[in-house]
């Protein structure tokens, strides 16, 4: 049987919350690195109270994605494992709206914290902006026959799902309340909310350059030329010809073309205004890589 939800946020009566139709409730925690919901804590309460199920989102300024998702975590670590995580991803009061990688990060760095994978909420026309999450969390599409549709009665629709296979959750309609249904059972929500809590993932380590003293590890940076940098361990596989540079920068000097099928393993990425760089760490310093195109989103190959 699929279970049926309302959301709720700071200015949502507790009638909501005590709809004898919903059978799950999820609240508002935090937004951007500055806002927590004055009201979360009895919101959530009052839901346990009522024995309905429950989550806890957060809604996305568009900042930096890693502070976000840790300041999030901070607010409700001792939720972690009793509701499922949901990452909130909209237009309005986000500066990263159109960002194909912001989600990404986010849900990674939840991940590490906890070891639960978020699920992500996005109105279906922007399913693309979260695709590379495709693989690792839950979709809660948002679509409306109409702002009025006032009722538990789903429209005649099927969403999309874009690059995710299956559609977990699908919020139907923003009138008088926000009502979801979600595609599964008590059983697989409670396992959404508890996954690995009690193994999260180590922090990453940054590679570093060892002609220089290190006095503090760090997981992100700004260089000299103003680029903020985030340590991240991986391997990216072109599928087209990618130029090796001495810099992250299309004007810098080329080290040489790597063909389609190149497989740069890096160790940090940093989002420029037209591209995002990987930095590959070589026997005499570093080179870069544009692996994708930071206005459109389009990768120029794969990550693993």
């Amino acid at each position: 049987m699929p279970l049926y939800t309302v959301d709720v946020y700071s200015g949502s009566s507790d009638s909501i919350i005590r709809d004898p139709h919903a059978d799950g409730v999820i609240v508002k925690a935090t937004q951007g690195t500055g806002y927590v919901n004055p009201r979360c804590n009895h919101q959530w309460e009052l839901a346990g109270q009522l024995g309905k199920l429950r989550g806890l989102y957060h809604y996305a300024g568009g900042g930096n994605p890693v502070s976000e998702a840790q300041f999030f975590i901070n607010n409700i670590r001792n939720y972690v494992g009793q509701g499922v995580l949901i990452l909130d991803w909209e237009s309005y009061q986000n500066a990263s709206w159109g960002n194909a990688n912001w989600a990404r990060h986010f849900v990674e760095e939840v991940h590490r914290l906890t070891g639960v994978w978020p699920a992500i909420y996005v109105q279906e026309s922007a399913i693309w902006q979260v695709a590379n999450c495709a693989d690792v969390c839950p979709l809660w599409v948002a679509w409306y026959a109409s702002m009025n549709w006032n009722s538990w009665t789903l429209p005649n629709y099927t969403p999309k799902t874009g690059a995710f296979k299956f559609l977990t959750g699908w919020q139907f309609t923003g009138g008088d309340m926000d009502r979801s249904i979600w595609y599964l059972d008590a059983a697989a929500w409670d396992k959404f909310a508890k996954a690995n809590v009690a193994n999260p993932t180590p922090a990453p380590q940054p590679k570093v350059d060892q002609a220089k003293p290190v006095v503090k590890p760090q997981t992100t940076w700004t260089d000299n030329l103003g680029d903020t940098w985030h340590a991240e361990d991986g391997k990216f596989i072109s599928n087209t010809a990618l130029h090796l540079r001495w810099g992250a920068r299309p004007s810098a000097s080329t080290i040489a073309v790597l063909p389609a099928g190149s497989v740069i393993k890096y160790d940090a990425w940093s989002r420029g205004n037209e591209f995002v760089y990987v930095r590959q760490p070589r026997g005499n310093g570093y080179g870069y890589v544009a692996v994708r195109n930071a206005k459109t989103g389009e990768a120029y190959g794969k990550f693993e």
